[in-house]
């Protein structure tokens, strides 16, 4: 969730670290800091701040106060320790010896500080990091100085989840990289290496990376990089092309990534579509699948988080009705410790943007642990998850840098649709007219995305107008209760305002009894057979006091004789409605925030690759 940028080269490596860093901020972080080893002498100038990044930038005159050509760099979100000077990376041993940032969590760091303690080793901050680096400085000693020894024996000391960067004063010049269950990339240009733990953050410098797998290790130069796995043999990688503009990851004279992201979705979708419908039809010969194992399956289980998971619950309903297969649910978080009954010849789906979410990854091997066959929905080619997977579903996004995701979020939702309509054709749950009728009208939902995204100045007012609300509750049923799940966590999480969704028949439940005067109510009613139904709920939190705002589809315009303020959003295949109902909710929640003058994009607290249980 942290943020690791490396340099070595023939360049000064305070700037290229200040601007790597300055493209991780929307993984979050609470504070940042430097280590650079300085050409002229053995010092390494060490910087930190609590903060924002910013704060690092002028205090090292954006890097000119720590002049020399290798060096590397984090932004912190603390997990072990405030946030503070003395928490934030990058960390050192008693000498200096050894200076290391790190992503991850070390599980068993009590342990090893104690035996450190008992070894003579102090401590300055409350960190499993610093653990990590006096462990690496134990061991280097006591291997007469072999670096590649040292750090096998801290790999198979140490247990969690792990990036490591590393310099050693005995070796100027070099950078050491290691990777366990947290994702880091090294890349090269004309002018040095680069480690990072995403690829925005050196996407200007180069577009080949080479991806580090779990247990390998990296030792970068000036003028090479050698790989190595556990057993300290020597690996040949090939490198990726990363296929991004670089300016997809810049603003683009926006004011926030999320208005950006927002107003990307068309294309997005549009990209996702025609990557795999041609000539009418659904080609995943990409994806792996065969026609004869897609006719196997028995039934799907979807495992993801946050707004993936929201993404699972609206696939069920679809890939229920479409394929008439059952299909389980869950969060990545609990699957793997229930110890869940997996049933032969299922296929559990993994729903990822960045491929890297450690309790979706956690899950993914569960699943092939029981030999259950796995397929990843994924937006970041060569991340773990895919890298894991026996099939793999690319989506087209394109770097998305907010936090709250919105064209991630739409683009898995495109996916579902695909394998849906596949699935349900290749096992002859639908005609062969309707998979056609269906593929149609898919292709017109970037024009209806569009076309909602038009009339954004009213849902501004109306968010404007109730930017100081406490509560709020989303209500819906069926695939509108999926709708309504995502809309609430979009406004919680960027505005913090405290909402709930429920399925609307659940509210004389226990629920309707938290509805009082003024409470601002959201209810979604776009799916036609369950418009009466729904109306019914709205009526009975009316006369409860709540003010409604109702999301309907063009057409159904006696919703207003209930609602005290309606958003109309084109009229789709009700299987896709979820794609044009959630734009209105994701503004909402864009505009709710701005009216509160927070920071969009980095909402406190939170980060966008969750790499840590």
């Amino acid at each position: 969730m942290c943020g690791i940028v490396g340099f070595v080269g023939a360049s000064q490596a305070a700037p290229v670290l200040l601007d790597g860093l300055a493209k991780l901020e929307y993984r979050g972080y609470d504070s940042a800091g430097i280590a650079v080893k300085r050409d002229d002498s053995d010092r390494v100038e060490i910087v930190k701040v609590k903060g924002r990044l910013k704060q690092l930038v002028e205090k090292t005159d954006s890097g000119r106060t720590v002049p020399g050509s290798c060096g590397i760099g984090h932004t912190r979100w603390a997990t072990h320790g405030e946030p503070s000077m003395k928490n934030a990376h990058p960390h050192y041993s008693d000498d200096q010896n050894v200076i290391l940032v790190h992503n991850g969590i070390i599980e068993n760091y009590l342990e090893l500080k104690e035996k450190l303690i008992k070894s003579g080793y102090s401590f300055y901050s409350q960190t499993d990091t610093e653990v990590v680096t006096k462990l690496l400085d134990y061991y280097y000693k006591k291997y007469q100085q072999n670096a590649l020894e040292a750090i096998v024996k801290v790999m198979l000391r140490v247990r969690g989840s792990y990036a490591l960067g590393i310099m050693l004063k005995d070796e100027p010049g070099v950078i050491y990289t290691v990777r366990k269950d947290s994702p880091l990339i090294v890349g090269q240009n004309k002018d040095g290496k680069l480690i990072a733990s995403d690829v925005p953050a050196i996407l200007k410098y180069t577009r080949n990376v080479y991806y580090i797998d779990n247990l390998e290790i990296a030792r970068l130069s000036k003028d090479d990089i050698t790989f190595y796995n556990i057993d300290r043999e020597e690996l040949t990688k090939e490198p990726v092309e990363i296929k991004w503009d670089a300016e997809a990851a810049e603003k683009g004279g926006y004011e926030h990534f999320m208005m950006k992201e927002i107003q990307e979705q068309p294309k997005a979708v549009h990209d996702t579509i025609h990557t795999y419908v041609k000539d009418n039809t659904i080609d995943l010969s990409s994806v792996g699948l065969s026609e004869e194992e897609i006719k196997e399956i028995q039934r799907i289980y979807i495992v993801a988080c946050g707004s993936a998971y929201h993404v699972g619950i609206t696939a069920k309903y679809v890939l229920e009705d479409l394929v008439k297969i059952p299909v389980e649910v869950d969060l990545a978080s609990e699957f793997r410790y229930r110890n869940p009954v997996l049933v032969e010849d299922s296929l559990v789906l993994i729903i990822s943007q960045s491929g890297e979410t450690a309790d979706s990854l956690a899950a993914l091997r569960e699943a092939k642990s029981k030999g259950i066959r796995t397929l990843a929905v994924v937006n970041v080619v060569g991340s773990s998850i895919p890298r894991e997977a026996d099939y793999v579903f690319y989506t087209l996004a394109g770097p998305e840098i907010a936090v709250a995701t919105t064209k991630a979020y739409s683009t898995q939702l495109i996916a579902s649709y695909l394998l849906a309509i596949q699935f349900a054709k290749v096992r002859g749950s639908i005609s062969e007219t309707y998979y056609h009728q269906l593929i149609a009208e898919l292709l017109t939902l970037p024009d209806k995305i569009a076309k909602v995204l038009e009339d954004k100045e009213r849902v501004q007012w109306f968010a404007s107008k109730f930017s100081s609300v406490h509560d709020i509750f989303f209500i819906g049923r069926g695939i509108d209760y999926a709708i309504s799940l995502e809309g609430s966590l979009k406004m919680k999480e960027i505005s913090y305002v405290h909402s709930e969704a429920y399925a609307a028949g659940e509210l004389k439940h226990g629920t309707i009894s938290l509805v009082e005067d003024g409470i601002l109510v959201v209810s979604v009613v776009t799916q036609e057979h369950l418009f009466e139904k729904t109306l019914s709920n709205m009526v009975e939190v009316k006369s409860r006091g709540a003010y409604l705002m109702g999301l309907t589809n063009y057409g159904n315009y006696s919703i207003e004789d209930t609602a005290d303020f309606t958003v109309y959003v084109p009229k789709t295949d009700a299987h896709f409605t979820t794609s044009v109902a959630i734009i209105p909710l994701q503004l909402m929640g864009y505009y709710v925030s701005c009216a509160k003058g927070l920071d969009v994009d980095k909402p406190r607290n939170l980060a966008k690759s969750v790499t840590v249980e």
